[in-house]
This record gives C-alpha cells, sequence and structure tokens, in this order.
C-alpha cells in the first residue's frame, strides 16, 4: 500500500468515483476496487471512511468469502 498521507490526499475524487460504481447496485470492497483498478486495501480505506460518515451502508447480503456488500445510503444516488 502506498503512504497512507497519498492515499488521504486522493479521498475525495474516490468518493465520488466509489459511488458511481455502487448506483450500479450493491458491491463488495473487493469488487468496487477491481471496478476503479485500484487496491483493495486502499478501497477498503475510503469505503470505511464513507460508511463512518453515512454515505454507503453495507446490506444484509453477504458473499460466500465473508464479504459484506456496501450500497448507497438512501437519499444519495
Amino acid at each position: 500500500m502506498r503512504d497512507k498521507r497519498e492515499v488521504i490526499r486522493e479521498e475525495m475524487v474516490m468518493r465520488n468515483r466509489i459511488m458511481e460504481v455502487l448506483k450500479e447496485g450493491p458491491k463488495t470492497v473487493p469488487e468496487v476496487a477491481e471496478a476503479l483498478g485500484k487496491p483493495t486495501a486502499e478501497v477498503m480505506f475510503w469505503m470505511m471512511a464513507m460508511r463512518k460518515y453515512a454515505l454507503i451502508e453495507e446490506t444484509e447480503e453477504m458473499t460466500e468469502e465473508g464479504y459484506y456488500k456496501y450500497r448507497l445510503k438512501e437519499g444519495r444516488k
């Protein structure tokens, strides 16, 4: 993973890109990372910040690998 400061600097840009990906429907962190071409660890960092600020939420759906799917919070579409 890159230096945390670099990852943090991209948060606002990546927030919009993640929201665009989630408009297609609920996805896991690895699925979002693949769609963006970014490392899963960095996407996890950004998505957990988005969850903290109520931009996204996890669904009750879990994959066989144990990943939750995330969706845009109501009113954020």
